[in-house]
């Protein structure tokens, strides 16, 4: 092969530094001419082929390979290497082994098709073989764009929580109360084949070591399948990173971070200062919904405790009435990862691990700042983000449904006197708990889900009842809302 000097004076008219350094060379946008991937070997000195199309390429290379020549002086050994690069392939010898690999590949992929379409009939089969449930949840309506609603008794109860994901911390959870629970020996009831596949699709795009946000907003947005919903919405709310190596470290500092609050803050619950904040607190866990939920003395607890924190943290607007509605839907779902039960609203809290309510708590309390972050004006002093959202709600209703808003006009009643706690309470007072879940789902698929694309929510009940509304005559005698 080439001597040694013919090689160092190649590096050395090339322009590029010896190997090993890390340095852009000429020879990366313009490889060396090797005689040994041509027909024919090109001597030094000689004219190489040129094209008629790219001559100034053919120009540059032609004075690199000038310049370079003496970096491809023979040696005694390249005799037999020469002489196969200077015969011509046969074309047909070519043209037959090309045939022959796309063949193979063609059976290759026959025989991969046919294996995923057998492995997705097991996973079907596997799960109309399933019959016990976790938390029951009825789907709400179908999306407001698609303008109709369906029947809760339509959507059998999705359930049980699926194996636990590498996403979530395997050290703060007991063995004993899996987060999302295994197959082999948890059950469900059967699934559709629709509910199979989406629930397929969740768990493919959640095993992947960095989990595609925008493509989980999307599939999230007709509704997420109770075994990966404390998870989904854990990532949809910001609390998680999409990086599944961070997931578990991130859990155990914001757990950690929120008991440090707790440690610091929650005794100074009876100081002068704070007694009117903790007692209107006290007063309004009763009235949240659902009923049984509440009269538990650990959840009353575990409430009193968020919304506490929260309110010493956020000055700006403290409590106010109805923020304690919104701690309801994240603690229903996150109970929902370590029970089997169907209906959570009577489920016994208590029997849960000390731990696991931590969990629950934490979590709870973090993803409920993440939603009221981007609706804080709604309670602040006077309120000044409902003020603005039911004027919205107005002019909106007045462009999609005329004949309803002039209706309402007419007979004096004002958006604010029933949108007021739609907008304070996010609907939670209008529609059961597993509508609201179902609805929470959507928005928080939404970029700006709360605050935004609620009033098209609220605007689609007016039109939904509009029947009713033009029917009524005297609300202030029979009030609708």
């Amino acid at each position: 092969m080439a001597s040694d000097g013919g090689r160092k004076q190649f590096w050395k008219r090339s322009g590029a530094k010896v190997p090993g350094s890390i340095q852009h060379v000429y020879g990366a946008q313009h490889p060396p001419f090797d005689p040994l991937l041509h027909g024919t070997l090109v001597k030094p000195g000689s004219k190489p082929p040129t094209t008629p199309v790219k001559l100034k390429k053919v120009s540059t290379f032609q004075e690199f390979e000038s310049n370079t020549s003496d970096a491809w002086d023979l040696g005694d050994d390249d005799d037999e290497l020469l002489a196969i690069a200077a015969e011509n392939l046969n074309t047909e010898v070519v043209m037959e082994t090309a045939h022959k690999v796309i063949q193979n590949h063609s059976k290759l992929q026959e025989q991969h098709k046919f294996q995923e379409e057998h492995l997705q009939e097991e996973k079907q089969e596997e799960f109309a073989q399933l019959t016990s449930a976790a938390c029951g949840d009825n789907r709400l309506v179908k999306s407001v764009s698609e303008g109709h609603t369906a029947s809760a008794s339509d959507n059998a109860s999705e359930n049980s929580s699926m194996q636990r994901s590498q996403s979530l911390p395997q050290t703060s959870t007991p063995p004993l109360v899996s987060g999302m629970g295994d197959y082999n020996t948890s059950v469900t009831p059967a699934l559709t084949e629709r509910e199979a596949s989406r629930l397929d699709k969740f768990k493919q795009l959640l095993a992947g070591p960095n989990t595609d946000l925008d493509e989980l907003r999307k599939l999230s947005w007709s509704g997420i399948p109770k075994q990966v919903r404390p998870i989904a919405w854990k990532l949809l709310s910001g609390y998680l990173p999409a990086n599944v190596d961070r997931r578990e470290s991130t859990l155990q500092r914001k757990r950690k971070e929120y008991f440090a609050f707790v440690e610091q803050y929650y005794d100074s619950r009876n100081d002068e200062n704070h007694q009117d904040t903790y007692r209107q607190i006290h007063i309004d866990i009763p009235r949240m919904s659902p009923e049984v939920l509440r009269l538990q003395p650990k959840v009353t607890e575990i409430f009193e405790r968020i919304l506490f924190i929260w309110a010493i943290r956020h000055p700006a607007s403290g409590y106010v009435q109805g923020i304690n509605d919104l701690v309801t839907p994240f603690f229903v779902v996150f109970v929902c990862e370590y029970i089997e039960e169907e209906e959570v609203e009577n489920f016994d809290v208590s029997v849960l691990a000390e731990e696991v309510l931590q969990n629950i708590e934490a979590d709870s309390y973090w993803c409920m700042s993440k939603l009221l972050d981007g609706i804080q004006d709604n309670y602040t002093f006077a309120q000044p983000g409902i003020q603005k959202k039911v004027k919205m709600l107005e002019e909106l209703v007045s462009r999609i449904d005329e004949q309803v808003h002039r209706h309402l006009d007419q007979h004096e009643v004002k958006y604010l006197q029933f949108a007021f706690r739609w907008m304070n309470n996010l609907l939670m007072r209008e529609v059961p708990l597993r509508c609201t879940i179902r609805l929470w789902d959507t928005y928080q698929s939404e970029p700006e889900g709360f605050s935004h694309f609620h009033l098209y929510v609220c605007a689609a009940f007016l039109v939904r009842w509009r029947k009713e509304i033009l029917e009524e005559k005297d609300f202030q005698r029979r009030f609708i809302w």
